[in-house]
């Protein structure tokens, strides 16, 4: 590791804490805006299983209705609150319990993780984040990339490494977006260069330099590669 902490950023050897917080720069970014994309087509597919299923419709109509309030308080920042709700409405916990079998609560489940995660319950953000069912469709895999990238980071805060790198091997597998691939690549890279894995890491980084070569990754991936190489 470095020895001067103010150069953190540039050592090859940085700490997985740094590279942990690349996933909450990254739902800044784009996991909210993802989201709300996603919650939009789970109102489209929960009215098409609405009419498919009459049955279901109330419940439909329900899980709709709760998670609006939750989603504002998200998008506003109030993770807490958006988990735990109020008096006056469900948060994401009851509303992945009540109605976890249809999209709304399945959705509610990554949300909820994502707040614990935020507010330092990493072993409850593992709870929802691996109960979260994966999500078909374009933006669906990113959101499902997402979640697994997100679980990887839960592990790895609770210092469980060898499932951090599954989740992150995971999250690489369920999209190959440009946006999350080579953010997942390098932290399962990171944690498998603390595992001793050093093989597997490098084969990781190489995949950011020839696999996504403008990746903002991409532009010092070779000092990683190097400071891996010395390992073996």
């Amino acid at each position: 590791m470095s020895k001067d902490m103010k150069n953190q950023a540039e050592d090859p050897e940085v700490k997985l804490e740094t590279a942990i917080g690349q996933s909450e720069q990254f739902i800044e970014r784009n996991g909210k805006k993802l989201l709300v994309v996603l919650a939009a087509v789970v109102v489209i597919v929960g009215g098409y299983f609405g009419y498919e299923n009459l049955y279901k419709a109330p419940q439909m109509d329900k899980a709709s209705a709760a998670m609006f309030e939750a989603q504002y308080q998200f998008e506003q920042d109030s993770f807490a609150v958006a988990l735990k709700g109020t008096s006056s409405f469900m948060g994401f916990e009851k509303i992945a319990s009540q109605y976890g079998s249809l999209p709304q609560g399945n959705l509610a489940k990554h949300y909820a993780g994502i707040c614990c995660l935020y507010t330092g319950d990493y072993k409850k953000a593992i709870e929802f984040f691996t109960g979260f069912s994966p999500v078909t469709g374009a933006v669906g895999a990113i959101i499902t990339a997402q979640n697994y990238g997100l679980a990887g980071d839960a592990y790895v805060e609770i210092n469980d490494l060898a499932n951090g790198a599954k989740m992150y091997q995971k999250a690489i597998d369920a999209s190959s977006n440009g946006d999350t691939a080579p953010v997942y690549l390098k932290k399962a890279a990171l944690v498998n260069v603390e595992l001793g894995n050093i093989d597997a890491a490098i084969v990781q980084y190489e995949k950011i330099k020839y696999g996504f070569p403008t990746s903002f990754l991409a532009r010092d991936i070779d000092k990683y590669i190097a400071a891996a190489e010395q390992k073996k």
